[in-house]
């Protein structure tokens, strides 16, 4: 049955929307939006209380720091990759696929990825990764020194690569120009730029400008990771 109105002459009160409980997951996802929204370096505790519509001080009770509240967005966005169980035939396929998948992740969450460059990950979901690459390889027969240093290495690579993505979505945004657009008339420049060097002492720069500046970033990225593992493949025990 629907409610009566009021009538007139009664004092009534409007109920104000009462606040989510204030939680460490709603703090994270909160900061992890606004990361996503305007990037790493508009992340800051007073800002994530603004949007939660609280004080400061009462983050603190559920993240030590901004530091802290970094590590855990960023374990937030390694959940989202899983890494599958050791096929030892298929090592080399296992690993390019989750790293791909590393870098597809990474590169939906903005410039997340800047926060393993600063810092070692050690969280529950860094080190599910961690093993996850090391059995993988090792299971495959990469021997475990190069494994561990492969798990760091392709780890940078994907950071990095994620990063320097990142920075050119905040330059493209900037410019007005949609994606498409920014990327090309970036390159084309860039490989202009390169043609039209000094040739006697820059011979190889102007001859092969093009191959510096294309193909595009995911394909530079794939061949990369490529050349890595191929690299771990040549260390394969044959036994």
């Amino acid at each position: 049955m629907e409610p009566l109105p009021a009538p007139p002459w009664r004092k009534t009160r409007t109920p104000k929307p009462v606040k989510p409980q204030l939680t460490q997951d709603l703090i994270v996802e909160t900061g992890q939006r606004i990361v996503g929204r305007e990037g790493l370096d508009a992340l800051s505790m007073r800002k994530v209380a603004q949007e939660l519509d609280t004080g400061p001080a009462s983050l603190y009770a559920h993240v030590a720091n901004k530091e802290e509240l970094l590590e855990l967005i960023y374990e937030r966005v390694l959940a989202e990759i899983e890494v599958p169980a050791p096929e030892p035939e298929r090592w080399a396929e296992q690993l390019r696929e989750t790293v791909l998948t590393m870098h597809q992740v990474l590169n939906s969450h903005g410039d997340i990825g800047r926060v393993s460059l600063a810092n070692v990950p050690m969280g529950a979901n860094s080190m599910r990764l961690g093993e996850g690459m090391l059995a993988i390889m090792i299971e495959g027969g990469v021997p475990p020194r190069l494994a561990a240093i492969a798990v760091d290495r392709l780890g940078m690579l994907v950071a990095a690569d994620a990063y320097e993505g990142s920075l050119y979505t905040s330059q493209q945004r900037s410019s007005g120009m949609d994606v498409e657009t920014f990327v090309a008339d970036m390159f084309t420049q860039m490989e202009d730029y390169l043609r039209n060097l000094p040739p006697e002492r820059f011979p190889y720069l102007t001859r092969y400008a093009a191959e510096m500046v294309r193909p595009s970033g995911e394909e530079r990225f794939e061949l990369g990771l490529d050349l890595l593992i191929a690299g771990l493949a040549a260390h394969v025990r044959s036994d």
